[in-house]
């Protein structure tokens, strides 16, 4: 295996511990975020990108070129010299296993290298909209809290109604238990519309992850499916 070949499979290597790590079920994705907000990863933050976009290119060159070398030596041609020169054969059959064995990694690497962008990604979005339910969960709670308390002000307000004497005072307490019943309102209120917002969110970040994960089945299921065809192929060539 050549250096440049060497360098990729370690490359491959690297991804698949990567991925393993990130799906390590004991470990939380807040966990995981608040790792990524570390000061180190700010700092390779901006060259982030750049680095994304230039390892797909190489890794497209790569594969392209591991394309190219599977078709030279699988070629109908070298069939016809197999009779006449069996070492030949032989060396061709060794450059088409090289060949192959060079379009997997390279093909895995590209494929890994993307599903592991996606994965970072889809940790963080469940993170936050982890965080954002806990926040408005709390707020929700805290209106709850709220409305029981006013509630039972109520409550003492309507208990020095009936014990109230005289029509000021009982005018004075009227409007008192009023305002402080509108006020109650206007608290379950603002506690409803706060946690139909915090439900319509959370709806909204399943339904999205729902997709992206669906969307990782299918790019799964193509893949798997190509390598089959290329393992097909690559089986009736050898026959």
């Amino acid at each position: 295996m050549t250096l440049q070949w060497t360098a990729v499979a370690l490359f491959l290597y690297i991804e698949i511990g990567i991925l393993v790590i990130l799906c390590l079920p004991f470990i939380s994705a807040q966990r995981w975020q608040s790792i990524f907000k570390l000061n180190i990863w700010n700092k390779v933050a901006r060259f982030w990108n750049k680095g994304f976009l230039t390892m797909i290119i190489i890794l497209i060159v790569l594969f392209l070129d591991a394309v190219r070398e599977v078709r030279k030596y699988s070629g109908a041609e070298h069939g016809k010299d197999a009779k006449l020169h069996p070492n030949m054969f032989d060396h061709l059959h060794m450059k088409l296993f090289r060949a192959q064995r060079n379009l997997y990694i390279s093909g895995f690497s590209l494929f890994l290298w993307l599903v592991m962008r996606r994965v970072i990604t889809l940790i963080n979005q469940l993170a936050t909209a982890i965080g954002t339910g806990t926040a408005l969960q709390t707020q929700a709670d805290s209106a709850n809290e709220a409305a029981k308390k006013y509630m039972e002000d109520n409550e003492h307000l309507k208990q020095a109604l009936e014990e109230g004497k005289g029509e000021k005072k009982t005018g004075e307490g009227s409007e008192a238990l009023k305002k402080e019943v509108t006020r109650l309102v206007e608290e379950l209120a603002t506690s409803n519309n706060a946690l139909k917002k915090s439900h319509a969110e959370a709806e909204a970040m399943r339904k999205q992850v729902e997709g992206l994960t669906q969307e990782y089945d299918r790019l799964l299921q193509e893949h798997q499916k190509l390598q089959n065809l290329q393992q097909d192929a690559g089986d009736k060539k050898d026959q």
